[in-house]
């Protein structure tokens, strides 16, 4: 019998995406008052503030960030979804592949594994409770991927890698 679960976890802002929608606004009264001062643009006036404020929306709406998890018989992808119009698959491997399954919140998070540089960090935040971090060679590279699964599916990685799921 097949398995599928499905997950989604949005990101949590962050003061860098606070800041980004407040430049983008004042950039938009910024850059229209320099382009109603220029006397070749400011019959255009209108149109640039219109351009400007699309501009700022699709930005601001950028930051808007979503990670759908998907695990299929042991095979986990991890979509990220931006302003729910665009996706983009950032993992997917076979759970046979996984080094350790683990809580970043427990004895298993090393500093060796908190230094491995190449990191996928697809959770809401790094702080919450119920992060699991994941390592393997992934492309070529020893890579640690951060989610936040739900009971289903480490389950469903017990039944394929049981002695690599620690609590």
């Amino acid at each position: 019998m097949d398995v599928f679960i499905e997950k989604i976890v949005a990101r949590k802002k962050n003061s860098s995406d606070v800041l980004i929608s407040i430049l983008a606004v004042i950039g938009v009264f910024a850059l229209t008052f320099i382009a109603l001062n220029i006397p070749l643009l400011n019959s255009l006036g209108l149109f640039i503030f219109v351009g400007l404020c699309y501009a700022a929306y699709r930005v601001i709406s950028g930051r808007n960030i979503e990670y759908e998890y998907i695990v299929t018989n042991g095979d986990l992808d991890i979509d990220r979804i931006v302003s729910r119009r665009s996706r983009k698959r950032i993992f997917s491997a076979n759970c046979k592949d996984f080094d350790i399954v683990a809580k970043v919140k427990s004895s298993h998070f090393t500093p060796q594994i908190e230094q491995i540089k190449h990191r996928i960090e697809a959770v809401s935040s790094l702080d919450e409770e119920d992060v699991y971090f994941i390592t393997l060679n992934y492309k070529g590279d020893k890579t640690v991927v951060f989610f936040q699964p739900n009971e289903k599916m480490l389950n469903n990685f017990k039944t394929f890698i049981p002695r690599k799921i620690m609590g």
